[in-house]
């Protein structure tokens, strides 16, 4: 896969970003995973470690996609008050916990995760109630939100997924429209890429001594300069659909992403 074309691939997720709160992670995993598994040899450090680098990558570009979605978002009044703080907090606290976890690992124990996860998110989302229809939207409360936060950071970190998986739905239930708690994902997010990236980068320098050239740690370069970069145009792009998706259709289609990512994923 050209690295040029990581570029145009990283449009999508700066549209994804804006529209579903995914912050990239969705797309970016399974397209960086493919990359380095198709540029290495099993027994590589890149080979064996494919799975962590493509986490920290994503985690990586997270804080440019989700930084710059959620000051537009800002601008445009779209975030709802009251949602984000202590809440970011404890995930920040989590996704310290997360890469530890996901760095300690095996790559294929971190893939086998992240498919079961998204199988598990997409049956909650379809046969729990709450997702698909907004619940009473006069009752806009979280709770747990200590243990709720932790989780969250934990397997956002872990996955490099951002957190969106697990906070829009939660924000759904809470009675958010999808283009609230897509919103909402964005400043949520930010939390787990900063703490993510950064944990990724100190664990990958000791853990996979063999890979300095384009590495910092686990996260690669190449890949994180390019995706970056599309992924600002994404989120231009994509600025004047939030908002205008019908809310029942804007569920289905989140959950159709889900879909394909994990089918992307099952194809080694």
């Amino acid at each position: 896969m050209s690295l040029l074309l990581l570029a145009v691939l990283g449009c999508m997720t700066g549209v994804t970003t804006v529209l579903f709160g995914f912050g990239g992670g969705f797309v970016v995993v399974p397209l960086v995973y493919h990359l380095v598994m198709s540029s290495h040899a099993p027994g590589d450090a890149g080979y064996d470690n494919a799975m962590q680098i493509a986490v920290a990558t994503s985690t990586a570009v997270m804080v440019v996609s989700a930084w710059v979605a959620t000051v537009r978002q800002r601008r445009a009044g779209r975030l709802v008050g009251g949602y984000v703080w202590p809440l970011a907090g404890y995930i920040a606290l989590g996704a310290v916990a997360g890469a530890i976890l996901g760095s300690a690992m095996s790559s294929d124990a971190v893939r086998a995760g992240f498919i079961a996860y998204l199988a598990l998110t997409i049956a909650d989302c379809l046969f729990r109630k709450g997702f698909l229809h907004t619940s009473d939207p006069t009752a806009r409360r979280l709770h747990g939100v200590p243990l709720k936060g932790i989780g969250i950071g934990v397997v956002a970190a872990l996955l490099g997924v951002g957190g969106s998986v697990m906070t829009v739905p939660m924000l759904r239930r809470s009675g958010l429209s999808m283009a609230q708690a897509s919103a909402l994902a964005n400043p949520l997010s930010l939390p787990v890429a900063m703490a993510g990236a950064l944990m990724y980068g100190v664990m990958g320098q000791l853990q996979m001594p063999g890979m300095h050239s384009g590495f910092f740690g686990y996260i690669y370069l190449p890949a994180l300069v390019l995706l970056s970069a599309g992924s600002l145009a994404g989120v231009l792009l994509a600025l004047p659909l939030a908002g205008k998706i019908p809310d029942r259709l804007h569920a289905r289609i989140y959950i159709a992403l889900l879909a394909v990512v994990g089918l992307s994923l099952v194809v080694k």
